[in-house]
């Protein structure tokens, strides 16, 4: 029975760790995409509808967690399996419900028995929303995620030669382009040298959401979101004319608002 499926994880060696393992212990199995970040994530998600998803849980930006919530909206013929480094506490949570994981590092035999679960659970039918659900209500309350830096305060960004201090409360948004992300403020756009993906890492991610596998915005410059007939979203800033798209994928993470 051949199982399509879809990793993603944002440290490349563990990543082509578990394609070659998955090769070697489930031969029927196909990888459809691999995937450096949950942004990745969504929108191979949505393009492939996967039988199976390998979710790294704490990656930048969008993380394995905000993917699943997605999943009934993006791809949701989808089951899950949690990568995860996290301790007992967490594992307890795991062992509850009907989504499986994969502690790192993997080993043979771990990976055999998630193979015979989702296999089990696939003749049984469509994964079951709700359980997966409690299940992510519960990691959110507990205290898996390990101590980091603060969030930004401020960035360095260039106008021609000139370098400038950028509050990130002063930001609507920030665009990937070419090597390059651009800086919009509300009066003026600069450059920075770091990547979408090293921004994500970084930022409060209470205050800036990803809206497209190219931009985030920043919330609090957000004056509203509706959905088109297509599906994506149109979303509308605070005093300003122009407008930002957000991809289908990513809709379901502006639930509620």
């Amino acid at each position: 029975m051949q199982v399509e499926a879809l990793i993603a994880e944002d440290e490349p060696l563990l990543r082509e760790a578990l394609l070659k393992q998955l090769q070697r212990l489930w031969p029927e199995l196909k990888v459809v995409a691999e995937c450096e970040d949950g942004a990745a994530a969504l929108e191979a998600l949505e393009t492939h509808q996967p039988d199976l998803a390998f979710l790294d849980i704490r990656m930048p930006g969008i993380t394995g967690i905000d993917v699943a919530r997605a999943l009934q909206s993006v791809s949701p013929r989808t089951q899950v399996v949690f990568v995860t480094a996290y301790d007992q506490y967490a594992i307890d949570a795991f062992e509850q419900g009907a989504v499986d994981y994969l502690l790192k590092p993997v080993t043979d035999e771990r990976l055999l028995a998630t193979r015979q679960r989702v296999l089990a659970r696939r003749q049984a039918g469509m994964p079951d929303a709700a359980v997966l659900e409690r299940l992510l209500r519960q990691l959110g309350q507990q205290p898996t995620t390990p101590q980091t830096a603060p969030p930004l305060a401020w960035i360095t960004a260039s106008n021609g030669r000139e370098t400038r201090l950028v509050m990130l409360d002063d930001v609507l948004y920030f665009r990937a382009d070419s090597k390059y992300t651009s800086v919009v403020t509300a009066h003026e756009e600069l450059l920075l040298r770091s990547s979408l993906r090293e921004l994500a890492a970084a930022l409060d991610p209470q205050n800036f959401r990803q809206i497209h596998r190219a931009t985030i915005v920043n919330m609090k410059a957000v004056a509203s979101v509706s959905r088109e007939d297509t599906g994506r979203g149109v979303l509308r800033l605070k005093g300003r004319d122009e407008t930002l798209v957000v991809s289908q994928p990513f809709m379901s993470l502006f639930r509620g608002m």
